[in-house]
Order: C-alpha cells, then sequence, then structure tokens
C-alpha cells in the first residue's frame, strides 16, 4: 500500500475527528470512558487543532486512513514541548487501516519535520497503549519517566507516559 501523508484539508476535518474520536473509544482511551468524556470533543475538533498546530493525514487511494497533530513548542496546543521542543498528539488510524504501518509513516513524518525545525521530539501515551510504544521505541524515541504527568486532576490514577526523540 502506497501510503501519502499530507497537511490535512478542511474537508478532512470531519472525518478525521471521527477516525480519532472512534480510536480512541473503540480502544478504551478515555479516562472517564465512553461517550460523556469530556476529551472526546477535543479529539473530534480538527479544526481547532489546525488554527495552533499542524494536522497531517495519512491517505492511500484517496482514501483516509488516519492522522497526526504535530504541535510546535509554545503552540496552545503543546502540553509537553519545552523550548526546542516539538511534540507529537492525537495520533490516530482508523481500525480498518491498522498494522499496514501508517502509524508509523505518520510518526515519521513528524519526525521529519522536527528535524527541519532542529527541534527534539516529545509525545505523551498510555500505559495500555503497548503497540504504539513498541512503534515509538523502533523509530528510537526513549522514555522519559521524570516528565509523566497527570492531566486530569479528577482522576489522580491517570497517568501518561512520556517519550522523547532527541534529534
Amino acid at each position: 500500500m502506497d501510503i501519502l501523508i499530507r497537511p490535512a484539508e478542511p474537508t478532512d476535518y470531519a472525518p478525521l475527528g471521527d477516525i480519532t474520536a472512534d480510536a480512541y473509544l473503540n480502544d478504551g482511551l478515555l479516562a472517564f470512558g465512553g461517550e460523556k468524556d469530556w476529551y472526546l470533543a477535543e479529539l473530534k475538533d480538527v479544526a481547532k487543532r489546525a488554527e495552533t498546530a499542524e494536522v497531517l493525514v495519512a491517505t492511500a487511494d484517496d482514501h483516509l486512513l488516519g492522522g497526526v497533530t504535530f504541535v510546535p513548542s509554545g503552540s496552545p496546543m503543546a502540553e509537553l514541548a519545552r523550548p526546542g521542543e516539538a511534540e507529537i498528539r492525537m495520533l490516530a488510524v482508523s481500525h480498518a487501516a491498522r498494522g499496514r504501518g501508517v502509524g508509523q509513516a505518520l510518526v515519521q513524518a513528524c519526525v521529519e519535520r522536527a528535524t527541519a525545525a532542529g527541534k527534539s521530539l516529545v509525545l505523551c501515551t498510555q500505559p495500555t497503549m503497548r503497540t504504539a510504544h513498541r512503534l515509538y521505541e523502533r523509530l528510537g524515541f526513549t522514555r522519559a519517566p521524570e516528565r509523566d504527568w497527570h492531566p486530569v486532576p479528577e482522576a489522580p490514577d491517570f497517568t501518561l507516559l512520556t517519550y522523547e526523540l532527541t534529534l
């Protein structure tokens, strides 16, 4: 399969929002679970992300397969990125396209953007996202446990793990 990575266009926003929300819902990745989780609206709002970060999509044969948000430090979307770093957020691949290299292609595109900008790259992930952890480690990311954090005060047991790639 030939995967094309390109900047998201406005016509991609709604379908990518659905892919992202479906991935998080179906994989049980929302802190409060299910359709009532406040983060679900954030996952669906691709237009908002595109205002302050670069949203990339993966396509093959004109089918949208997934997307990722590349966030420069200083962006309102940055949760982890410090000066000299960029951040990966909201990586999602449709269930039908999983296991075909889509996630790797999206992460690699972010690595290339960070490299071109002379920045290191960080991301956070949930402990249960073991497939993603293996992908990040294959691409050279290492765990940075000193940067792990708890983004939801109401759920202190909800921890995000940090990975970093020094370029």
